[in-house]
């Protein structure tokens, strides 16, 4: 089941930290905890999703906010993993789309690494490699989780939908844990906790109000 807004926020599940001191939501309690979830194969990710966590660090981290950062795969599971990861870590270098759009942006270092340091702590999302058959129920189970006004479409719109998620089904070589459990919806995603570790908001992309929600929940 989901995490629901308002609900105690479950912790994140890490397969390994890459960088940092080894944290998590309850030990973070009495700060508010800002979870950016991202790929290594997003280049949104790293032009707006992480460059806007490092300036909210650089901002709060002494007023009371923490920042995790997690690295999560629900597709290019060949190029979204661990080696890739500690490769981005430790010398800044990134790959596939990554490096295609930051290069396209002039944003890249020495041939192939970010201009910047990542600053707070970084782990891995648990994988969990998919077994058994697609059932109707497990689709249903999937719509359901993601598409919560589903019950609203004619009936030609929700087979459409539940064949595209059969589909993206049928080539889902893992699950991502932290990703399922916090129902996110893509790459970049922030989430948001408050003092007392109650899960406040996700969001999706960079929409703008992340530094207004935070600066919300520092001042409750």
């Amino acid at each position: 089941m989901a995490v629901q807004v308002g609900a105690i926020a479950p912790n994140l599940h890490i397969s390994s930290w890459v960088q940092g001191k080894p944290t998590n939501i309850d030990k973070e309690r009495g700060n508010v905890v800002l979870v950016e979830v991202f790929q290594v194969n997003c280049p949104g990710c790293f032009l707006y999703g992480i460059p806007e966590a490092i300036d909210l660090y650089s901002k709060y981290k002494d007023k009371g906010l923490a920042i995790i950062g997690v690295a999560t795969a629900f597709e290019d599971f060949d190029k979204n993993n661990l080696e890739n990861l500690q490769k981005l870590v430790t010398s800044g270098q990134v790959i596939g789309e990554t490096f295609k759009a930051l290069s396209q942006y002039g944003q890249l270092k020495d041939g192939d690494k970010i201009p910047y340091k990542i600053p707070f702590p970084i782990g891995m999302d648990v994988l969990k490699k998919e077994s058994g058959s697609i059932t109707e129920s497990k689709i249903m189970d999937f719509v359901e989780a993601n598409v919560p006004d589903f019950r609203s479409y004619n009936e030609k719109d929700r087979q459409v939908l539940m064949q595209r998620v059969k589909h993206y089904l049928q080539g889902k070589e893992y699950s991502a844990l932290t990703f399922e459990e916090y129902a996110l919806r893509g790459t970049p995603s922030s989430v948001l906790i408050d003092r007392k570790g109650k899960l406040r908001s996700t969001s999706f992309g960079s929409n703008g109000y992340l530094k207004g929600s935070v600066t919300e929940l520092l001042n409750e």
